[in-house]
C-alpha cells in the first residue's frame, strides 16, 4: 500500500445492495476494488482502496447506490491505515 493509500468499506444487509455499492464506488472515482465478505447474519462488506479523496468519493457515491436498493449497516474510510492492517484486508483480496 502506497503512504497516501486509504481503504473504504461499505457493509449492507445483502449482495444485491453490495453489488449495487461495489459498482457505484467503481465508477465513482479511481479506486481499486479489493473484494468482499459474507460477514455473518446476512451482512456484507465491500472493500476498496485508493488515494484518500477518491475512497471517500467512492464510498459517498456507494452509500447512495445501495441505500436506493437496501439498508446501509455501516461505512467507513480509513486514511492512510497502518501497514499491518493489510494482514487483515488481504482475507477480503478477489482473485479473478
Amino acid at each position: 500500500m502506497h503512504q497516501n493509500d486509504a481503504l473504504g468499506f461499505i457493509e449492507t444487509y445483502s449482495l444485491v445492495s453490495v453489488l449495487e455499492a461495489a459498482d457505484a464506488m467503481c465508477k465513482a472515482a479511481d479506486v481499486e476494488l479489493v473484494g468482499y465478505e459474507n460477514v455473518a447474519s446476512g451482512l456484507i462488506s465491500v472493500v476498496v482502496r485508493g488515494d484518500v479523496g477518491a475512497v471517500k468519493a467512492a464510498v459517498d457515491a456507494g452509500v447512495k447506490a445501495a441505500s436506493a436498493v437496501g439498508p446501509i449497516y455501516s461505512s467507513n474510510v480509513i486514511a492512510r491505515p497502518h501497514a499491518d492492517i493489510q494482514k487483515i484486508i488481504a482475507k477480503y483480496v478477489v482473485d479473478w
